[in-house]
């Protein structure tokens, strides 16, 4: 009987151990979103859309209290993993921004008018960089990160070879998507080095298959690299 419950209680442990491994990567770490950024439009929306044109001072005062609390959430957010490489600009944003509210602040509790303006206006412009700053580079681009971001912070580091052999095929699928996603007006204008570099990614993912089909690991690794730095070279033309 002790030996049936020690089995037991190493198979659970086991279980376990499984399940973390399983939990590692959330649905929240490869998703963009920011929800204090999302929540902040709440305020920022009726300011440039209503108040601002309408030159409504009062209701721009009326809004500080919102804008107060609201942005203190955004100062105190975290970036998914999915976005960690934005981490850099994204702090130097949140600097500007609260340069921003705090003048905003300044000028709602004063009596210039004209400033109140200006300062509405910088506000809303700071927050757009906000969400420049993570906005997803293009639909299937984004698509195709949450995929790789799984494989290269939880497959590759952790040896998971099989798992990376299961999810080429899934890489594949959302490289050559991307040829057919909407190009931005910045993207548009130099479309043959994107494209380019697309093709180069597709190639490098069906390597990954044919080379983690094999089952070396040394060259697994390589190739996830090498795919790995074609995406880099991708996201790159959209700075």
């Amino acid at each position: 009987m002790k030996r049936f419950q020690l089995f037991l209680s190493i198979a659970l442990f086991f279980t376990g151990a499984n399940m973390a491994w399983a939990q590692d990567v959330s649905k929240e770490e490869i998703s963009s979103n920011v929800p204090a950024l999302e929540k902040m439009h709440e305020v920022i929306f009726p300011i440039w859309h209503e108040a601002y044109p309408e030159k409504d001072y009062a209701k721009l005062r009326h809004f500080l209290p919102e804008v107060l609390e609201l942005a203190n959430g955004v100062y105190n957010a975290k970036l998914p993993g999915i976005l960690r490489e934005k981490q850099e600009k994204w702090d130097t944003g949140i600097l500007e921004f609260k340069k921003s509210v705090d003048a905003f602040k300044a000028a709602c509790e004063g009596k210039d008018d004209a400033d109140l303006l200006l300062k509405a206006e910088k506000l809303h412009a700071d927050y757009e960089m906000l969400v420049r700053i993570i906005r997803p580079l293009m639909k299937e681009v984004d698509l195709f990160h949450q995929s790789l971001y799984v494989l290269y912070h939880d497959y590759l580091p952790n040896k998971k070879y099989d798992m990376i052999l299961k999810i080429s095929d899934e890489l594949i699928e959302k490289s050559e998507a991307i040829l057919k996603g909407k190009l931005s007006k910045k993207v548009e204008a130099k479309k043959e080095v994107f494209y380019e570099k697309v093709n180069l990614l597709i190639a490098r993912c069906k390597n990954l298959k044919a080379v983690a089909a094999n089952g070396d690991p040394k060259a697994t690794d390589e190739a996830v690299e090498a795919m790995h730095t074609a995406y880099e070279n991708i996201e790159e033309l959209f700075n």
